[in-house]
This record gives structure tokens, C-alpha cells and sequence, in this order.
């Protein structure tokens, strides 16, 4: 990895910005990005107590592929760093030099994808918060409904939507008064689940690391041997597809990029420090499950619900009863932190992304609007009302479903976009760079995503090794209508277009393309931005921003 400072640059990179204040830094960013990092508390227990030691070296080699996912995105980021929405909204400008019009609908593809992959977070953590706050205020969970098969309790209902809405309050309020929300919600669910990470380090007796090599399964077969019907690698990919939900979306750091006041320095910070971390914790999480409580203990399916599981590993290091009040209560509290940290970035992040494919031309004029702490209220409004229907849903395993055939869609041709910048524009200016044969690894992490996708996903979702007990299939189909349903917001923003163009309406127009200038002394590169829609004109000082900024 370089840092670029000096260098010839004879090729220019156009793309349009999002128009967001700049009033973030790396911390921003990171903080509010640990939101795709907390989904290890959901997704550890489930690989642990269905795969057992096997499922260690497919959990590290998907996480790696997520910290090289944010190790381009910091080179994509310091690129373009008026871009906002994060990862979805750099594929674009790598299309557009050879094929404009199919740079377009990848724009809007990929943003409407990851939209689909994010937004589902804030229903589904809530859901999961409020099992845990009916277990502790003892409320009723078993009267309720079920519209889509799957049982789900008005008290459930209530507090899940509750908790969405109140979520939209910092989200309202501005990077700045999000960032510190998320420092607090941080504080107070990463350090003691990074300190459970490494528990058993203080009391070495209750760590038996020969429960963890040769990575058998639990019921005795090697790595290689099949299970549920299937052999070694189709169960590798299949889960595979359940792990791309949780584990790389570390990669949210990037929606916040565009907001930071020094973006070329504040990529790499963020990106990197994001992966690290999430690559240590989503490995060490596994790692001290098995070695502590052990493959016959993991056997239990109960030990599937996350409450549960860190109880008995709290309780194992620390001499405790699994009935202590007190354990069970700090780790519900230290839950309900986590799943709301969680889903502050579903409403935040995603709306980011809409906002600028609205910019760019790709959705409608209506997600382009900012409240005046420089956000996108109006597509942040959208996440809540979805979130809240998705929470009729009930089931974690079909919304995984339908929401991953969104997802893990957006980093293909983000992923597939890097390695054609780096072959077909080399002159560009990168102030930070990666090696130039990293092009390849891109590539090659696309090349297993799509296999992810394409035989992973349809696997799982038919499988009865699923936390869901039965197939899920038909969430696998219902995420893609939902993908393809981006044609429906693209066509009528074009019928728009040509309305206003018809009557001569030019207000709302995005702003136009930025691009760089030749290179000052000193190898620093100008930008030249215009103002976006509603910025005062050239010349009338713009207005201070709000508390939240």
C-alpha cells in the first residue's frame, strides 16, 4: 500500500457528488461502520452450533475477502471523495469511460441491491432486541400474528417499530450527532464483546484449543466429510451465502466517507481500522465459543440464540451459574446496545446511497432532498416505513434470504469496476494506493461471489441445515423481484425528466459532473464542485448549519 503525493496524472475522473456537509473525520466513519461488525454477535452462534470447528476457516476466508473489500474501497473512496452512499456508488465511474449507458443502470442497480441488502438490518435487529427486552420486562410473547407463517408477538411489533422510529432521531440530526449516538452505543457493546472475544487469555484452564483443530464437524466428520445431504464444498458455499450477509459488511464505513473533511487521509484510517477489526473479531468470536464451552455443548441447538450462548461462555470463564440474574442481565443489556448500533447504519447508510443514485439520475427527484442538517431525511423516512413492514416478516432466516440476494449482488460490480480502473486508467490520480496486482485479487474475490450468489444462495435457502428448519426458497425469489423492481424507479424518473424538460423545468437538476483538474505543485489535485441542489449561488455566504451539522 503507497500513499500517492507526486505524480504525472494525464487522465481526468468525472462523477457527479452527493452534496453532503463535510463535518465527519475517520472516527465518524468507523464508529458508525461497526454497525456491519456487531452482526458477529448473530451470525457467530449460528455457524458455531451448525457447523462446529468447520465452520472457523469459512468464516476467515470470507471475512479476509471483506477486509480486501475495504481496502479498495479506501482507494475508490480517496478517488471520489464527494461520493456518498459508500460502496454501491463507485462502481459507476469504471463503467463509464467504455460503456455510459450501462454505467447508468449499474449505478442504479447496484445502489438499489445494496439498499435491499442494508435496510432489512433495522427490522431484524429490532425483532431480535425485542426478544430480549420482553425476556427481561417479562412481557407477553405469545399472543400475536402470523402473515407470512412465522409467529410474531404484538409486543415484538410494537417495540421492534418503536425502536425504528426512535432510531430515526439521530439519523435526522446529522453525521455529527449520529457519530457520537454510535460512540456511546460503541463504548457500550464493542468493549465488553471484544473482551468476551478474549476471555478465556485470563483464566487459560477453560480453554481446550484441541476441541478446535483438525475443524471437524460436530458430528465427527472431517472438514471434507459431507453433511445434510451434501458434500464439503456445496456446504462451504452454502453458508458461505449466510456469512456474506453478516461478515463483510464492515464495508459500511464507506457511506461516510463523502462526509469526512479530509477524505484522502480519512479512507484509508477508516477502511482499514473497519477490516482489522472486523477480521479479528468475527474470528475470535468462533474461536473462543468452541475452545471454551466445546463441540458436545455446541451441539445444542439452543445455543443457536445469541443470549444464550455468550451467557454459558460468560459463565464458563468467569465461575458463574448460567442462572446468575446478573450475567443474564448484562448480557441482554450489552445485546439490545449491539442490535441498535446495528441498525443505526440500515437507516443512515442506505439513505446516503439513495440520495446520490437520485443525484446521479437513476431514482426520484424526491430522495434528493436535504433537512438542514445537510441529510437525506426524506430517504431516511423511506428505510423507516419499509423497516417497519419488513418486521411483519417475523423469521431471521427468510429476511437473511431476501435480503443477501440484494447485498452480496452490490459488490460484484463494485469489485469487477476496481480491477477495470486500475487495467484501463492507470493515470488517474489515487492518493491511496494498493499494489498494482491487488487488481486480481479484486477479481478473483468477485469470481467467489458470484459463485456465492449463484449456487450458494439457492443451496441454502433449500435447505433444511438452515436456522429456519425449512426452506426458505421462496425469499431467495421474492429478494429478486425486489432487485429487479429498480426498473419501475428508473423508468418514471425518466418519464419525470422528460416531463420537466417538456415545460422547461430546470429545478432539481443534479449538479454537474465533478472532475479532476491538472495536478498543482506539489501533486495536489483540484476538484472542481458545483453546488448542489438548493446551495445558495456564488457569492451569498451559505447558511450556518444546524447543532446536529
Amino acid at each position: 500500500m503507497s500513499d500517492v503525493t507526486i505524480s504525472d496524472y494525464d487522465d481526468e475522473l468525472e462523477y457527479t457528488g452527493g452534496g453532503l456537509q463535510k463535518t465527519g473525520n475517520w472516527w465518524s466513519a468507523f464508529v458508525i461502520g461497526l454497525a456491519g461488525t456487531i452482526l458477529v454477535t448473530g451470525i457467530a452462534p449460528v455457524m458455531v452450533t451448525t457447523l462446529g470447528p468447520a465452520s472457523v476457516p469459512i468464516t476467515f476466508v470470507i471475512t479476509i475477502s471483506g477486509w480486501l473489500v475495504c481496502m479498495f474501497l479506501a482507494e475508490l473512496a480517496a478517488m471520489m471523495p464527494d461520493r456518498t452512499g459508500g460502496l454501491p456508488m463507485y462502481a459507476a465511474p469504471a463503467y463509464a469511460h467504455r460503456w455510459p449507458r450501462l454505467a447508468n443502470h449499474i449505478n442504479g442497480f447496484s445502489a438499489w441491491a445494496y439498499w435491499l441488502g442494508w435496510f432489512p438490518v433495522a427490522p431484524l435487529n429490532m425483532i431480535l432486541a425485542s426478544f430480549y427486552i420482553v425476556d427481561l420486562l417479562h412481557l407477553n410473547s405469545t399472543s400475536g400474528i402470523s402473515l407470512l407463517g412465522t409467529p410474531i408477538a404484538w409486543w415484538t411489533i410494537g417495540i421492534a417499530a418503536v425502536g425504528i422510529i426512535a432510531l430515526f432521531i439521530p439519523s435526522y440530526r446529522g453525521l455529527r450527532f449520529g457519530a457520537a449516538f454510535a460512540t456511546v452505543l460503541a463504548m457500550l457493546s464493542m468493549i465488553p464483546l471484544t473482551f468476551l472475544a478474549i476471555s478465556y487469555v485470563f483464566h487459560p484452564s477453560v480453554a481446550h484449543f484441541g476441541q478446535l483443530w483438525p475443524f471437524d464437524h460436530l458430528n465427527g466428520t472431517g472438514f471434507f466429510g459431507g453433511e445434510y445431504g451434501h458434500g464439503w464444498l456445496t456446504i462451504a458455499v452454502a453458508f458461505s451465502f449466510l456469512l456474506t450477509w453478516n461478515v463483510i459488511a464492515m464495508e459500511a464505513a464507506a457511506c461516510y466517507i463523502g462526509e469526512c473533511r479530509n477524505p484522502h487521509r480519512d479512507a484509508k484510517v477508516a477502511m482499514n481500522l473497519e477490516g482489522g477489526y472486523g477480521a479479528f473479531i468475527y474470528t475470535m468470536i468462533p474461536i473462543a465459543f468452541i475452545v471454551v464451552l466445546g463441540t458436545s455443548a455446541l451441539s445444542n441447538s439452543k445455543l443457536a440464540d445469541p443470549k444464550t450462548i455468550f451467557i454459558h461462555l460468560g459463565a464458563k470463564v468467569f465461575g458463574a451459574s448460567t442462572a446468575s440474574t446478573v450475567l443474564d442481565d448484562l448480557i441482554a443489556v450489552m445485546l439490545i446496545i449491539a442490535l441498535i448500533l446495528s441498525a443505526l447504519n440500515a437507516i443512515t447508510g442506505t439513505a446516503r446511497s439513495l440520495h446520490q443514485m437520485s443525484v446521479d439520475g437513476e431514482f426520484p427527484r424526491w430522495f434528493q432532498k436535504l433537512n438542514t442538517h445537510g441529510v437525506p431525511s426524506r430517504a431516511m423516512v423511506f428505510n423507516v416505513v419499509c423497516s417497519i413492514v419488513v418486521v411483519f416478516a417475523g423469521g431471521a432466516v427468510q429476511i437473511y434470504t431476501f435480503s443477501n440476494v440484494g447485498y452480496l449482488a452490490a459488490f460484484i460490480p463494485v469489485l469487477i469496476g476496481y480491477y477495470l480502473l486500475r487495467r484501463d486508467r492507470p493515470n488517474l490520480k489515487r492518493p491511496f494506493k494498493l499494489p498494482e496486482w491487488m487488481k486480481y485479487v479484486a477479481l478473483l474475490v468477485a469470481a467467489m461471489y458470484l459463485m456465492i450468489y449463484f449456487w450458494g444462495g439457492p443451496v441454502y435457502a433449500s435447505c433444511k441445515c438452515s436456522e429456519a428448519g425449512k426452506s426458505t426458497l421462496p425469499y431467495y425469489f421474492i429478494g429478486i423481484g425486489v432487485v429487479l423492481s429498480y426498473v419501475l424507479f428508473y423508468w418514471y424518473r425518466k418519464w419525470d425528466d422528460r416531463r420537466r424538460a417538456e415545460r422547461g423545468d430546470t429545478s432539481g437538476e443534479a449538479p454537474p459532473p465533478i472532475s479532476h483538474s491538472e495536478p498543482s505543485a506539489g501533486g495536489i489535485v483540484a476538484m472542481e464542485l458545483s453546488p448542489p441542489p438548493g446551495a445558495p449561488p456564488p457569492g451569498r455566504p451559505e447558511p450556518r448549519a444546524g447543532p446536529g451539522g
